[in-house]
């Protein structure tokens, strides 16, 4: 697994070796922690250096690929391209270049719905034409592209999942979500409310939605978790590439987030209204069809109560 100390990935760490799975780590720890880690091996490398990552699988024996290490900041994606492009997809082909010649021909994708672009209907099917407006998301759609590619000429078989809004933390408290710069909403609306920002920005307010605010599709980062490990033993006993957005097809606005983590944490939080940024649309919900139908899947904690309650424990503890 690449990217296993971030915050995605270390929640799937947890729910494989739950289920009794084996993990090696490959991770560089520029964003990841190795705490987050746990029971896991870690291997300590870049996917950038290609003979750091032909050395993992000649002295591993794999049997399938998650990949979650990516750079994921839309907005730096718009300031530094070359960077996005060169990192995202550079070390994407050494990883695919190492697998074919180990010959480990299962791989699973952490995608985006940043593949979609503006949605042009609601909620988001997988069917829906795929028009990324911004270098992360394309960085993204390239990949998808070349696993498309790959599979046709090579035989290597994918499951590309594309996340809409992954929040919360792991229910026991071992991990949560921290970037550097954190940008996501619900972790900016905890650290506001510990003290760590003067005030929580919320970025469009004259949305065509109810109160103004633009509405996104939360899932629980455990559910999310949760769904890795489906479409991992899906693809070791049906071998047939798949793309499956993990979302709930439930929406909240930024304003309704906000009130509900003041209820939960029982703290006032202060705003300032900024305008909209670059990109971002009214609505993004998704269909969650496909992902219930192949992989029966089951959304078990991303309401907007335990996605919050799970965020502010982690946060408050992990702030001390």
């Amino acid at each position: 697994m690449t990217g296993g100390a971030g915050y995605i990935g270390s929640h799937a760490v947890k729910e494989l070796r739950k289920q009794g799975f084996e993990v090696v780590v490959f991770d560089n720890l520029s964003t990841g922690r190795r705490e987050f880690v746990r029971d896991a091996e870690l291997m300590v490398g870049d996917l950038e250096d290609r003979d750091d990552v032909l050395n993992l699988f000649r002295t591993r024996e794999i049997a399938a690929v998650l990949h979650f290490a990516s750079l994921i900041q839309v907005g730096e994606s718009y300031v530094h391209p070359r960077k996005y492009y060169t990192q995202n997809l550079s070390s994407s082909l050494n990883l695919l270049e190492a697998m074919l010649e180990a010959d480990v021909k299962r791989f699973i994708f952490s995608s985006s719905a940043a593949v979609y672009g503006i949605p042009r209907r609601i909620p988001i099917t997988e069917d829906h034409p795929l028009d990324p407006f911004n270098p992360y998301g394309q960085t993204k759609f390239f990949v998808e592209r070349i696993l498309q590619d790959y599979d046709r000429a090579y035989g290597l078989k994918f499951i590309s999942l594309r996340y809409f809004n992954a929040a919360g933390a792991d229910p026991e408290g071992q991990m949560g979500e921290c970037h550097d710069p954190e940008t996501h909403l619900i972790p900016n609306t905890m650290l506001t409310v510990l003290g760590k920002r003067e005030r929580l920005e919320i970025y469009g307010t004259d949305f065509p939605t109810p109160d103004g605010t633009a509405v996104r599709d939360y899932i629980h980062v455990t559910d999310l978790a949760a769904a890795h490990v489906l479409a991992l033993r899906r693809l070791m006993t049906t071998p047939q590439s798949e793309f499956i957005n993990l979302g709930a097809n439930k929406g909240y606005s930024v304003r309704e987030v906000v009130a509900k983590a003041e209820e939960i944490t029982g703290h006032k939080i202060p705003v300032r209204e900024r305008p909209r940024r670059k990109g971002d649309v009214p609505v993004l919900l998704a269909s969650k069809d496909k992902a219930e139908r192949l992989l029966g899947w089951n959304l078990r904690h991303s309401d907007l109560t335990a996605i919050l309650e799970t965020a502010w424990r982690w946060h408050r503890e992990f702030s001390r």
